[in-house]
């Protein structure tokens, strides 16, 4: 595999996988230590695709399933962008950037009130979770395929 080849279908659907389910643990671990909602951004989320907030099981339910969505569609990105070798820390960059354009620009701009009432420091972890956890399994996942 040269440095310009994607990586196989199977490694990227997995490297994504693992980290849309990791990239919640921050801001659920800041919840469970602060007393807040462990469940909020996930209910948050539902916001983004205009789904209520409000009633608990279906926010929940949809807002992971925009949480997929929204996972694939980053980590799309990611695969496409990130160098090759150093992945993991251009990830915590990209998720720096991710970061910013979701919370701070298009959840503004949009005005989700749910999403833009999280606390932001745990998000911020959370999406440098994800975008890092993505470029490290890619770089780990090809270098043991050579």
């Amino acid at each position: 595999m040269t440095s310009r080849e994607p990586p196989a279908r199977a490694r990227v659907i997995a490297a994504v996988a693992v980290a849309a389910v990791v990239s919640g643990a921050p801001s659920t671990a800041h919840a469970f230590g602060t007393g807040r909602d462990p469940l909020a951004a996930t209910r948050a989320a539902a916001s983004l695709a205009g789904l209520p907030t409000d009633r608990a099981v279906l926010s929940v339910l949809s807002g992971g399933a925009v949480h997929v969505v929204v996972s694939c569609l980053w980590g799309t990105v990611l695969v496409a962008t990130l160098p090759a070798g150093r992945r993991g820390r251009w990830g915590l960059v990209a998720g720096a950037l991710i970061w910013v354009l979701d919370l701070g620009i298009i959840a503004r701009v949009t005005r989700r009130v749910a999403i833009m009432s999280l606390p932001q420091v745990p998000q911020l972890a959370d999406h440098l979770a994800f975008a890092g956890t993505v470029g490290v399994l890619l770089d780990r996942w090809t270098a043991d395929r050579h």
